[in-house]
């Protein structure tokens, strides 16, 4: 199984360029309203399709990884890309305590790579519960967090 995502973007030329360089991989097919991505690794079906209007939100996406090395990977990748906007570690957030990284793409839409350290008991409300949220998105500025 591998999940697909289909994002609305302004740009297909200048997102798969952002998403070639994030995930090492050229698209398997582009047209100047379509681009592809069969990535391996992480495993994601992901598609970029021209927007005729508005574009599409979600409140983040996300990257579970298996470890902090793994996180390590990421980390160096996207400073060298210069799009790492956040880095946050032993956080508790979604009830868990993570690492996690933080970066968006020319849309705004934020993404997350994260590792759970520890499973955490549910206490109450999502907006209690420490997390780091994504703020702003579409504006261009870096995710800032906070509930």
């Amino acid at each position: 199984m591998r999940p697909h995502l289909s994002l609305d973007v302004r740009s297909v030329s200048e997102s798969a360029s952002f998403y070639e360089r994030v995930f090492g991989v050229v698209p398997q097919k582009q047209t100047a309203d379509y681009a592809k991505f069969d990535l391996a690794d992480p495993t994601l079906n992901l598609s970029l399709v021209s927007s005729t209007g508005s574009i599409s939100r979600v409140n983040h996406l996300g990257i579970e990884v298996e470890s902090t090395d793994e996180i390590a990977l990421w980390k160096q990748r996207l400073q060298d890309l210069g799009v790492l906007q956040k880095v946050e570690e032993q956080s508790v957030c979604c009830y868990a305590r993570q690492d996690k990284l933080w970066f968006a793409d020319p849309d705004g839409n934020a993404w997350e790579i994260f590792t759970v350290h520890e499973q955490l008991a549910v206490t109450g409300p999502l907006g209690n519960s420490g997390c780091c949220l994504p703020k702003g998105q579409g504006s261009g500025e870096p995710v800032t967090c906070g509930v």
